[in-house]
């Protein structure tokens, strides 16, 4: 069966895949939907019904095929699957977050000629911080691109579409959109970005948790970005906010590299996931997001959007290393409404930040009922 249009998305994270899921949402009616993964942690997320077709293609470097020239065999390999996938098109559509990668950048010319498509675009999805800044290619990431484009004389279908500037692809002439998370500053070329909503349904969340605060651990001691009396003072501050607020439940999100759970106090309710955790933000709402300045912050203000209340407690103790590390992601904070904790002695703005939150409980228990 041939189709119009056919919007393909190549996703590697769970961020790669809320992002996938709401651009698709805004496709035109009667566009096939295609979902990639590539790496296999990103399986679980994955709902098949909300696809036209979901598979995995294995990226070549770290899952070669058995035998002789098994990366190349595997780029192959994936050339067929997902223009299977496909089917016949008019118009072919590249969703990915980057595109100086060779598991994703054969696409680009290896697939329209299968799929029998006229037309196609390339567009980039969000990849949540490092989207801050560029990446410039170097004169040696150049010449590595030119090296796999001799692929071709093996097998013309790997032939790879060579380009400069940005990395992931943003100065690129077949990159025609950039999607960006909303309130997230960026250095791509106006013209090209178009910025996302909120990558959760916030009506389709569960309330079960809207009494319940999330902390985020990450390792802080550990890495040598605070002293062990500085963590148990941060610790204290968020115990204090919210025993303030009246919050009784408190789950605690422990970081893969965060062995010790440093921030978490004995009557924190540690939580074991089966999926990522912005999967499981983006279906439980929680009273309040509180962290110091874990990457799960910026990624749940995305997530949920502006109602949710998120704090970062302890960015004054903080030992950053790099100059103007520590300004900037402060400044990022504040454009996105993370609220540094303590706040400023500003009764007002205090005030009115806790009227928010009375506000936020209070309309999630209202949906609850």
């Amino acid at each position: 069966m041939s189709h119009a249009n056919c919007w393909l998305f190549l996703c590697a994270t769970p961020l790669h895949y809320l992002a996938a899921r709401k651009v698709a949402s805004l496709a035109p009616a009667g566009t096939r939907r295609v979902l990639v993964w590539y790496k296999p942690s990103l399986e679980t997320m994955v709902d098949p019904g909300e696809w036209d077709a979901a598979l995995a293609a294995p990226w070549p470097r770290f899952a070669p095929m058995p035998g002789p020239m098994g990366r190349h065999r595997r780029l192959l390999a994936n050339l067929d699957t997902v223009a299977a996938a496909i089917g016949r098109c008019d118009e072919l559509v590249i969703h990915s977050p980057v595109f100086d990668t060779e598991a994703i950048n054969y696409y680009l010319r290896g697939l329209p000629p299968m799929v029998g498509a006229h037309v196609m675009h390339a567009r980039i999805l969000p990849d949540g911080l490092l989207n801050i800044q560029r990446y410039p290619l170097s004169a040696i990431k150049r010449i590595g691109q030119y090296l796999r484009k001799l692929r071709r004389l093996i097998s013309p279908r790997l032939d790879y579409w060579c380009f400069s500037g940005d990395r992931i692809g943003s100065d690129a002439p077949f990159v025609d959109r950039i999607y960006t998370l909303a309130g997230f500053p960026h250095r791509y070329p106006p013209h090209k970005v178009v910025a996302l909503p909120p990558l959760a349904d916030s009506s389709a969340a569960s309330t079960d948790l809207q009494d319940t605060a999330l902390v985020i651990g990450q390792p802080l001691v550990g890495i040598g970005a605070m002293s062990r009396r500085e963590l148990d003072a941060v610790s204290e501050e968020i115990g204090e906010w919210i025993r303030a607020r009246g919050i009784e439940r408190i789950h605690y999100k422990q970081h893969p590299r965060d062995h010790d759970a440093e921030l978490c106090l004995p009557h924190y309710r540690r939580i074991e996931l089966d999926e990522a955790l912005e999967s499981h933000m983006a279906r439980h709402r929680y009273a309040a997001i509180i962290g110091v300045c874990s990457t799960a912050l910026f990624t749940a203000r995305q997530i949920y959007g502006p109602q949710m209340p998120i704090l970062a407690f302890g960015m004054d103790r903080m030992i950053f290393k790099g100059e103007g590390k520590k300004a900037g992601t402060e400044a990022l904070m504040e454009n996105l409404d993370i609220r540094i904790m303590p706040a400023p002695r500003d009764t007002a703005a205090q005030a009115d930040f806790d009227a928010a939150l009375s506000s936020h409980t209070q309309t999630d228990r209202k949906s609850q009922d």
